[in-house]
């Protein structure tokens, strides 16, 4: 692949980028309205809503008595990408067992065999579905995937190109392919040159720097990430995983940052962080560790780069992103051994990254020096990622119940909620409502007026 010409690409697409920083915080998608959730984590890539909105903190559904809930509407098939918001349209991806024109199938049966991948959008006014567009077929010997997953996991991500003043949908399924998408339905490329074999499915979501579509491709064997055009789907460069490890898969969202005037590409996988040019792919600098299976977005909060290690013994790892080259015994300025997540992707409140485990303990970090400032027992068990106002957090349990609490020295618990069924993906937020995506379903919940 020749990269010479990606090497000389617009820079004024770069300095979108870097100019969009705000506190710390990277909006990286140029030209998107700060009113819409435009991709994985919204729109500072880190669950942080902009303050002003008023968003709810208590809402129930039980028997037929309902609170604070504006609407439902069921979706079909199984999905666990969170919803995304542009204009007056949601957009979420899902898996329906068989091959298009078969019966549906119940959930417990959804994850084997062949699978149809959909793009669905709805209303954001009333839940009413807009359109229904298959992008791939999955064949009969699609890879097994973990109990807790879906074959639609990563998170659909809107782009407005400030060249054409156009919104595309990017929609990945991992290993099974890529495609964009224009906002009513129309697929515009796809791309399955990129296939590789998974270990437990798919997860990772897909950035946008420059005109750079950046994912990472971390199977079973050889992982790396990867850079597309965003114009035409075809690659303009990939970066191997310069590390030996037994186990390769991971399934983290890359993370852009902007440090002394140059874009930061974070990308964790197994056993190491990148951080990459996106310009070129080139490794800037590079951390070790011990884990794999890496879920959890990175967050970048005052001048330090946040990750979980992965599994088995996740380690939660403050690194100083200013560095060249193996930085592992110089920049990692500080290690949290205890309480920190596998799946559900921390927030940070002021002076703190607050944290859920994956089995309920929630933990405030103080990211000055990583000292424990507070922490909780939630209970429950937890995969859907934080999100905050000011300092309220909203905490999402997999059996449906939510958790918002004010956070200090100290956390208080300002409301406890409700809703049926599963709860895997991670809120959008709109206006002042947020949209919970469920195992069979959207809902919009807002205060009652």
């Amino acid at each position: 692949m020749n990269h010479s010409i990606r090497m000389q690409c617009n820079a004024l697409s770069y300095r979108l980028v870097g100019c969009a920083l705000l506190g710390g915080l990277v909006f990286a998608l140029a030209g998107t309205a700060q009113a819409d959730w435009p991709e994985f984590r919204g729109p500072a890539q880190n669950g942080v809503v902009a303050n002003g909105a008023k968003l709810p903190v208590e809402w129930q559904v039980q028997d037929n008595q309902r609170k604070n809930v504006r609407w439902h509407t069921p979706t079909e098939g199984l999905g666990w990408s969170s919803p995304v918001v542009v204009g007056n349209s949601i957009y979420v991806t899902s898996a329906r067992q068989g091959t298009a024109g078969s019966d549906a199938k119940p959930l417990a049966e959804s994850l084997t065999g062949p699978q149809s991948l959909y793009l669905s959008c709805y209303n954001a006014s009333n839940g009413l579905l807009i359109f229904d567009q298959k992008i791939f077929d999955q064949p009969t010997d699609a890879p097994n995937i973990h109990k807790k997953n879906s074959h639609a996991s990563p998170t659909v991500l809107a782009y407005k190109d400030p060249t054409t003043n156009a919104t595309q949908l990017f929609v990945h399924f991992g290993h099974q392919g890529t495609a964009c998408l224009a906002l009513d339905g129309k697929i515009l490329w796809t791309d399955r040159e990129h296939s590789y074999n998974p270990v437990h499915g798919n997860g990772g979501s897909p950035i946008v720097v420059g005109d750079l579509l950046i994912l990472t491709c971390d199977g079973s064997e050889k992982p790396y990430t990867l850079a597309l055009d965003v114009r035409t789907g075809k690659e303009v460069w990939r970066t191997q995983r310069d590390i030996a490890t037994d186990r390769t898969f991971s399934f983290a969202t890359p993370l852009a940052i902007t440090v002394d005037g140059q874009v930061q590409v974070i990308s964790p996988g197994s056993d190491i962080v990148q951080s990459l040019d996106p310009k070129t792919g080139r490794v800037l600098w590079s951390v070790r560790y011990s884990g794999f299976s890496l879920i959890v977005r990175p967050v970048y909060h005052q001048g330090l780069v946040l990750i979980s290690t992965g599994y088995m013994s996740p380690k939660l790892l403050g690194i100083d992103p200013r560095g060249t080259g193996d930085v592992t015994d110089t920049h990692v300025r500080w290690s949290v051994p205890t309480a920190v997540p596998n799946t559900p992707s921390p927030v940070p409140v002021g002076d703190q990254l607050v944290m859920v485990s994956d089995g309920g303990v929630a933990t405030g970090i103080s990211v000055a020096d990583g000292t424990k400032v507070w922490q909780k027992r939630l209970g429950g068990n937890y995969s859907a990622s934080l999100i905050a106002i000011g300092n309220r957090v909203y905490f999402q349990s997999e059996a449906g119940e939510a958790i918002v609490m004010e956070i200090g020295q100290t956390p208080t618990e300002i409301g406890r909620c409700s809703l049926p069924g599963r709860v895997f993906a991670s809120y959008a937020v709109d206006q002042d409502d947020l949209i919970i995506r469920t195992e069979d379903g959207l809902y919009r919940i807002g205060e009652d007026q």
